[in-house]
């Protein structure tokens, strides 16, 4: 019986030490899950938010601390070459900004000598070419120097109290003339209230009208303008509509994008030097808004100018 019981007895502390390391072995996996888990959502957060943070596990396993040590080196490599692109992108958008102020200088100089020759010969076309060619260059280099200063962080915009309503209507009237020779149906909708948003006058002015001035030229198929302010929740909005040809779908999103133009085998539907809706929505996002695009060829092209609304504070009374 002596025998048989240390037998028992062995066979059970080994079954115990057996159940002891697989418990033990469970336990570390499960961590090590755990801790890899925690690596993994640390990791997606910062990729996902494009933070400089870096990755922090507490662990007392070996191969973990190096592994985190290692991504934390990679993050730490990332966030320099972010540093050194946008130090370098900055370096050389100042540099296109003083390039087209250089080269715009001349161009002025130019075409005011060719103004001088037009007082004398005044009949000759070939001056007449040279002379509107010579005044969309320098049209052109105005608006890539007014961009490269903009992207460049050289133009400040100050922030007052602007009267949209206002000077919505203003600018219809300023196209109401070429709209009725051009035989358009014009809809306007802004309330009879004054709506006022935080912006810049000027920069706003800029906006209202380029995006009139590109429905009229790349609307003239439907005949139709419309512009409607409307108050949301957290912004104010400003639809510019036309009918005309729009954009497709597929090339809605490249609009704004710096020098693009598109063109297919029956006519071009963006056209000019592809800087003006750059511009403008660059000056949109300056003053805290945004621009955006929707269009259905033929049925309805809307771009919204979306501007933060100006809010009143209360001042609390003294005591």
């Amino acid at each position: 019986m002596s025998g048989q019981l240390m037998l028992f007895l062995g066979i059970s502390i080994i079954i115990l030490l057996l159940v002891i390391i697989c418990y033990r072995q469970f336990l570390f996996v499960r961590g090590m899950r755990a801790n890899l888990k925690k690596v993994s959502e640390k990791l997606s957060t910062i990729l996902e938010q494009d933070s400089d943070e870096k990755v922090m596990v507490f662990t007392d396993d070996k191969a973990l601390q190096d592994l985190i040590g290692q991504i934390n080196r990679m993050l730490l490599n990332r966030q320099k070459i972010k540093a050194d692109y946008r130090k370098q992108e900055l370096s050389s958008k100042k540099m296109l900004a003083n390039i087209s102020h250089d080269v715009k200088t001349p161009l002025t100089v130019i075409l005011g000598y060719l103004e001088i020759l037009r007082m004398d010969r005044k009949e000759d076309e070939g001056l007449q070419k040279v002379e509107v060619k010579a005044k969309q260059v320098v049209e052109m280099m105005n608006q890539f120097f007014t961009l490269a200063k903009l992207e460049a962080g050289d133009t400040s915009i100050e922030m007052t109290k602007i009267n949209i309503s206002e000077l919505c209507r203003e600018n219809v009237l300023g196209f109401y003339e070429l709209l009725l020779q051009k035989e358009f149906t014009v809809d306007i909708a802004i309330p009879e209230h004054n709506i006022f948003v935080q912006g810049e006058k000027e920069s706003i002015d800029r906006i209202l009208s380029n995006l009139l001035s590109n429905a009229i030229r790349y609307g003239s198929d439907g005949k139709y303008i419309g512009i409607f302010l409307r108050e949301e929740p957290d912004f104010v909005s400003i639809d510019v509509v036309d009918k005309g040809k729009g954009i497709e779908k597929a090339f809605a999103a490249s609009v704004f994008e710096r020098l693009y133009t598109m063109e297919d085998s029956r006519n071009r539907q963006i056209q000019g030097n592809g800087l003006g809706l750059t511009i403008v929505k660059n000056l949109a996002q300056q003053m805290g808004g945004d621009i955006l695009l929707e269009s259905e060829p033929y049925v309805k092209t809307v771009f919204t100018v979306k501007l933060k609304p100006f809010l009143k504070f209360p001042i609390e009374p003294t005591t």
